[in-house]
């Protein structure tokens, strides 16, 4: 049997032709990897979400970690897929059948229940992470184990780079690599992948962590960050230690079994969840049925970030695990209701359609508002700085258009006002519970405002959507009070310049009442505001770009829409002007 990186393409000393001869087939088995690694995550969720922590933490500890490396494994298939210039895909009916189910590609008598922790699924995480047998065959399709998947990845890669040459096997491109600065994982190392090296580097982390070093070893390489005095054990031997209650220490063999301090398991601390939940079990509008769409649906915005991630926009990595936080809620929400037979209920994992969803369908410029989390910026929207331009006196005068900020052509802009890495997000949302319930209402701006004449001129004003950048006050007077003496043209023209630097557009205005909107020619743009003496403001979104709720509602599409990035405003998303009430700074940390 071979491990990754040593010579592959030979079983028992006997050579065996390359399963994989061509890129196309190395690709199609990569993507394959991506899937075989998702499929592990809805049972080990359902394990996870099941657990009384206080009663289980033993446990929680062994799965929460296992979860975490298999995200981080997911990262390394995508890693490997989009270097040998392939496009990872997540966000599509066939990653979530339903369940029981096989692995994707592998041995048909493994079957993937969704099930609460217990004795059932032990066996079958320990099915699923079983190391391959001495002198195991590699296998590409009807895998018995998930190494020996590997094996045959490891022999198709080799013999595609003898044949083809190293280059032309690794033609994908550098930026869609994902590295630890997007993903921070409790163990194991996120390999950027570039050539044949670095490729079998990634197979050997996935594996190892998986079955052991060297495959006949209890310990997986990495240090364990819960107990320091040791090494990690593989996945395989950390269910080991759950069966048996005990934890392996030094000198422990697969063959001695643990033989270390007890670990206790209480198998009565769990939530009994319904066994394979479907969304047919439940009538529509039915509370159960109602939260396990509203699962499905958070747990499809996370598929699509993640396919966001891994095809150009590799920082959205931190918005797609801070949006999985959401699940845990809803989750364990589901399995508080009571179901029949003395169960609970308990997520379906269902796909749900880009068409119902709204907000992740097409390629066209646009913001969406994340539910309790950031503001997903589609289509590769210019991102810029500006800064207010203010007088002695502090009287605003006019914005000055700053640096331009490097972005992907998707990204998250920061809404709870705490990431680290502002005006980005950075996943904090989810760690501090932000609540961002959106109360701004849909009614058009025609429909909200109030209508002051002038001479030549017909003042619009929607107080609602002020966020107080005091454009409209001046040195002197208010635009209220200077359309009076709108006879004057000097006096007009001041009107009209100051509501066209309004950012919220709170005022607009038309040449008569009745008439057409005036609008500066703004483009399509995200600004991030810098007001007087360093106060961060909102973000401005120009150009008519379309902002969408959370719930898939646009907002009216208008040339100037401001909204809040302190976490703070009481007409989320839009921002109301607290950030000046409580002082709000931008570190400039990006």
């Amino acid at each position: 049997m071979t491990t990754p990186g040593t010579t592959a393409g030979t079983a028992a000393g006997i050579a065996r032709p390359a399963r994989i001869t061509t890129l196309d087939s190395l690709r199609e088995h990569l993507q394959w990897a991506i899937e075989l690694e998702h499929a592990t995550l809805p049972p080990y969720l359902c394990a996870l979400y099941s657990l009384d922590p206080e009663r289980n933490p033993d446990a929680v500890q062994v799965v929460s970690s296992v979860f975490a490396e298999e995200m981080l494994h997911l990262a390394l298939a995508a890693n490997l897929l989009n270097a040998v210039g392939g496009r990872p895909r997540l966000d599509f009916p066939g990653m979530l059948p339903p369940h029981p189910r096989p692995l994707p590609h592998g041995d048909p008598s493994l079957e993937l229940s969704l099930v609460p922790f217990g004795a059932e699924a032990i066996e079958t995480f320990l099915r699923i992470e079983k190391p391959a047998p001495p002198g195991a065959p590699a296998e590409d399709d009807g895998y018995e184990t998930i190494g020996q998947f590997y094996d045959a990845v490891e022999e198709g890669l080799r013999h595609l780079c003898e044949r083809l040459g190293e280059r032309e096997v690794f033609c994908g491109d550098p930026a869609r690599q994902v590295t630890s600065a997007h993903f921070r994982n409790s163990a194991g190392r996120l390999i950027a992948v570039d050539g044949l090296a670095s490729a079998l580097a990634a197979l050997k982390e996935i594996v190892e962590q998986g079955e052991g070093t060297a495959r006949g070893d209890v310990w997986d390489g990495d240090r364990d960050v819960f107990h320091p005095e040791r090494d990690e054990v593989a996945h395989y031997y950390r269910f080991q230690e759950l069966k048996a209650g005990r934890r392996y220490r030094r000198g422990d063999t697969p063959q001695s079994g643990p033989t270390g301090e007890e670990v206790r398991v209480d198998f009565e601390g769990v939530r009994p969840m319904r066994r394979d939940p479907r969304p047919g079990d439940h009538p529509p509008g039915s509370a159960i049925r109602t939260a396990q769409e509203e699962f499905d649906h958070t747990y499809c915005a996370v598929l699509h970030l993640l396919e966001q991630t891994f095809n150009g926009s590799p920082s959205m990595l931190a918005v797609a695990t801070g949006t999985m936080y959401a699940l845990k809620a809803q989750a364990e929400a589901l399995m508080r209701m009571p179901d029949e037979g003395g169960t609970t209920a308990g997520p379906t994992f269902a796909y749900v359609p880009p068409e119902s969803r709204g907000w992740t369908i097409g390629e066209e410029r646009r913001v969406v508002v994340l539910r309790d989390g950031p503001y997903i910026v589609y289509g590769g929207v210019p991102l810029r700085r500006k800064r207010k331009i203010v007088s002695a006196g502090n009287d605003a005068l006019t914005w000055k258009t700053g640096e331009d900020l490097p972005t992907e052509d998707a990204y998250a802009l920061c809404r709870c006002g705490h990431s680290k890495s502002k005006p980005f997000c950075d996943g904090t949302h989810a760690l501090i519970g932000f609540d961002g319930t959106e109360p701004a209402g849909l009614r058009p701006y025609a429909e909200l405002q109030h209508v002051h004449d002038g001479v030549g001129i017909s003042a619009q004003r929607v107080g609602e959507l002020c966020i107080h950048a005091a454009f409209c006050i001046g040195r002197t007077r208010p635009i209220a009070a200077m359309l009076a003496d709108t006879e004057d043209s000097d006096v007009r023209s001041n009107i009209m310049g100051r509501i066209d630097h309004c950012p919220s557009g709170s005022y607009s205005y038309a040449l008569e009442r009745g008439g057409a909107t005036v609008e500066a020619d703004l483009p399509e743009a995200v600004s991030v505001l810098e007001e007087e003496d360093g106060l961060a403001s909102a973000l401005w979104v120009t150009g008519e770009v379309p902002v969408v709720r959370s719930d898939g509602l646009p907002l009216e599409a208008r040339n100037r829409v401001t909204l809040c990035r302190c976490g703070r405003s009481g007409n989320k998303p839009l921002c109301d002007g607290t950030h000046r009430e409580i002082g709000f700074r931008d570190e400039r940390t990006a």
